[in-house]
């Protein structure tokens, strides 16, 4: 397994986002719990808000929906109204707040109650806002097109909901190719469309993000901002260690990574690390010498894989290094570790 697979592997969507998912399968006539069986998705916990699904398990889900149903634009078919609970508390604060742009921003903020497996940037240019959606980092590519679609018409039904405005988009990009069918794209966003873009994004004018909330109440902002505020950080700190060992894995062909490093990638000082390591019964060295070791047995265990690459993959400075490592690991070399295995099979 590759450190690329196992970074995506990692990230999750909260179960508020699928039953949402869901239940737009479920009301054009698809047999969801055959789907989630298909896609090797647990439905059980589809109910537990504190529960989470892999993101490649979504990515699995929509592929075998589109399939299922026979339909490419599957992910269109959201209802006219998206309402908040989609976002989870997420929906509820933007829906409190003084504009369009504002909302926006506290999904940015509070994303990751939602999805750690997607980022969102709000960037302004001439005559509006660009609202650009990406998935799974670096495996993008391998993110359905249903996905997207899904994502970016939620989105735009969700500020026509809560603006009571038909917001129309200025334009709308998308990375896959332009389907043989236009017409469920063209129905779902009415403006311009343009396929094979470098991006999956929404423009939107500075008039419709200053548009301003019905539903505005700056008391209920301020009390959902702190919800939302004190559940991020009960999640990150339940997640500092394997957010850490990801940041490690990922750095490694670059050399030994630096406590110092992945606390400033954590936005987070090195003194808090150190602390919320220890608090979770582990150590920063701990963690890379767990990693080192976990991606040893996988990458000798590839026998085409040579010792001199996984010496560079392991952020070893030399052979020598990860000699003594297989040595303290397995009481072998790396050689009769990588032979020991090969018989073993």
């Amino acid at each position: 397994m590759n450190p690329s697979h196992r970074q995506v592997s990692a990230l999750t969507c909260s179960t508020t986002w699928v039953k949402g998912v869901a239940e737009m399968f479920k009301n054009v006539g698809l047999d969801v719990p055959a789907l989630f069986a298909e896609a090797g998705m647990d439905i059980a916990i589809l109910n537990d808000p504190h529960a989470s699904y892999a993101t490649e398990k979504l990515c699995a889900l929509w592929k075998v929906a589109a399939l299922r149903s026979n339909n490419p634009a599957i992910g269109l078919s959201v209802p006219e109204v998206t309402t908040p609970a989609i976002f989870d508390v997420v929906g509820y604060a933007m829906m409190s707040s003084e504009n369009l742009y504002a909302s926006l921003e506290r999904l940015i903020c509070y994303l990751r109650l939602v999805t750690d497996a997607a980022t969102i940037e709000l960037t302004e240019t001439d005559g509006g806002y660009w609202f650009t959606l990406a998935i799974n980092g670096d495996m993008q590519k391998n993110v359905p097109r249903q996905r997207f679609d899904f994502n970016l018409i939620t989105l735009v039904t969700f500020c026509r909901w809560v603006t009571k405005q038909d917001i129309r988009p200025l334009a709308v990009e998308f990375t896959h190719p332009e389907p043989d069918d236009r017409a469920p794209y063209e129905d779902a966003f009415r403006c311009p469309l343009r396929f094979g873009a470098a991006a999956n994004r929404i423009f939107l004018s500075k008039t419709d993000i200053s548009t301003p909330l019905p539903s505005s109440n700056p008391s209920l902002a301020s009390l959902h901002d702190r919800y939302a505020s004190e559940r991020l950080g009960r999640l990150d700190q339940h997640r500092i260690r394997a957010k850490t060992q990801d940041l490690i894995m990922r750095r490694l062909a670059d050399g030994e990574p630096l406590r110092a490093d992945i606390a400033s990638a954590l936005c987070i000082s090195e003194r808090t690390l150190q602390r919320r390591l220890q608090d979770e019964g582990t150590s920063f060295q701990e963690l890379v010498e767990h990693t080192r070791y976990s991606l040893a047995q996988q990458y000798l265990g590839q026998h085409q894989l040579p010792i001199s690459e996984t010496v560079f993959l392991l952020g070893f400075t030399d052979q020598s290094a990860l000699f003594r490592a297989c040595k303290r690991w397995f009481n072998m070399s790396p050689k009769q570790y990588r032979d020991h295995l090969l018989l073993s099979r």
